[in-house]
């Protein structure tokens, strides 16, 4: 993934994961990247990273000075991410994209779940945020090993931990 600007310098690794349907937009840009305070955005997408035009506008969303790498999935060098000295924010689609990262070497300490679309079989656990049965049971194994899990769409809002998440979904 070539970088769109220049690498800036920070305090280093992926400071925050965030799945979100939409990748980069507004929300992103207006209320994450100023709190996050982060030096780059890295999207790791295969449908992002094949298309110009997606490349193309979520590059031109982001603010100059901060770096947009968009690649795909598989080529995205976690470890490198991991322990280079650029703050970087990692956007992921859905929880199956998660899932796969995890096992290319995505280090995970946190987890925000901002906008996860709804879809037959999902049910809301936030304003923003639908689960599958599965989604939910993959998240409670993450939360189980200790990454704290959490929903929100913004970070001026109140955060949804995995148990209200959990509850929510219960309650259909």
């Amino acid at each position: 993934m070539p970088p769109r600007q220049g690498r800036a310098k920070g305090s280093g690794l992926i400071s925050h994961v965030r799945i979100d349907s939409r990748l980069i937009h507004g929300q992103v840009v207006e209320a994450w990247l100023p709190a996050l305070k982060v030096a780059r955005v890295v999207v790791a997408d295969d449908e992002a990273s094949e298309s110009p035009l997606m490349r193309a506008a979520m590059g031109l969303a982001v603010p100059p000075g901060v770096q947009v790498d968009i690649g795909p999935l598989d080529g995205v060098p976690f470890a490198r991410l991991e322990k280079d000295a650029v703050p970087t924010l990692l956007l992921l689609r859905d929880v199956a994209t998660l899932l796969r990262a995890r096992t290319l070497g995505l280090p995970l300490r946190r987890l925000t779940l901002g906008n996860v679309h709804h879809a037959p079989g999902r049910r809301p656990v936030s304003a923003s945020v639908y689960l599958s049965a599965e989604e939910l049971a993959q998240l409670r194994t993450l939360s189980a090993s200790g990454v704290e899990v959490e929903a929100r769409g913004v970070p001026a809002d109140r955060p949804i931990s995995f148990a209200e998440m959990a509850e929510r979904f219960e309650k259909g």
